[in-house]
Order: C-alpha cells, then sequence, then structure tokens
C-alpha cells in the first residue's frame, strides 16, 4: 500500500497512512487484523460506505467529501456491521477504535492529504 500524510487543516496533527489503491488492498483492508494499531489506517479513496465482516476489532470510520470536509465520524463500529453509502462522502478512512477522538477529529472539520484530498 502506498503511504502518505494525513494532517488536520490547522496542522493540530500529522499521521501517516496507508492508501488502498489496488482491488485486492481494498478488499483485503482491516479484516481478519488483531491487533489494529494506529499504523493501520488506511484511506479508501471513492468510497462512500463500510462493512466490518471478517473484522476481530472494533473500529472508527471517518466519511469526508473530496476536498476533505468531514462529515460523519463513526466512533467504535462493532465487527460484522454494515454502513450504508452516505451520499456526499467521496472517501473513508479506518482507524483503530477510539483513535478519532484522540486526535481531536470532529464533524464539520477539513483533512488533507496530498494526492489524495485536499481543499478545492
Amino acid at each position: 500500500m502506498t503511504r502518505k500524510w494525513l494532517t488536520k487543516k490547522d496542522k493540530s496533527f500529522e499521521i501517516e497512512v496507508k492508501i488502498a489503491l489496488s482491488f485486492w488492498e481494498r478488499f483485503c483492508g482491516l479484516m481478519g487484523k488483531k491487533p489494529i494499531t494506529d499504523a493501520d489506517t488506511i484511506i479508501f479513496p471513492n468510497c462512500n460506505s463500510v462493512h466490518t465482516f471478517f473484522m476481530r476489532e472494533s473500529i472508527d470510520v471517518i466519511f469526508v467529501r473530496s476536498d476533505g470536509f468531514v462529515l460523519q465520524i463513526i466512533r467504535s463500529l462493532k465487527p460484522w456491521r454494515l454502513l450504508w453509502p452516505l451520499g456526499k462522502a467521496a472517501h473513508c478512512i479506518e482507524m483503530t477504535e477510539n483513535r478519532s477522538e484522540k486526535l481531536g477529529l470532529s464533524e464539520g472539520q477539513t483533512l488533507v492529504c496530498e494526492g489524495v484530498f485536499s481543499e478545492i
């Protein structure tokens, strides 16, 4: 997987993330991984729905627009769940459970990941 930096517009944090580009990377995602660590944060470009089938741990899911604007954060999504498509979402981010809260993320903020999404 390609690696990039994810930051909040105000630069209050910068974390390394993986970008799932290939079919296989997108298909596998975090399935079957245990434990899931902070180093396992994945961005799924052009993705507006998520499932947690075959996952062993709960995760946080963040849906963003194409400009990085955070539309919705689902914290502690349990295994074997399905999130239906979120119409305005362009990308989603999966990370360890409660990490979004620790990073101070909230809906309405803007994230930047160069080459994936950024302010227009």
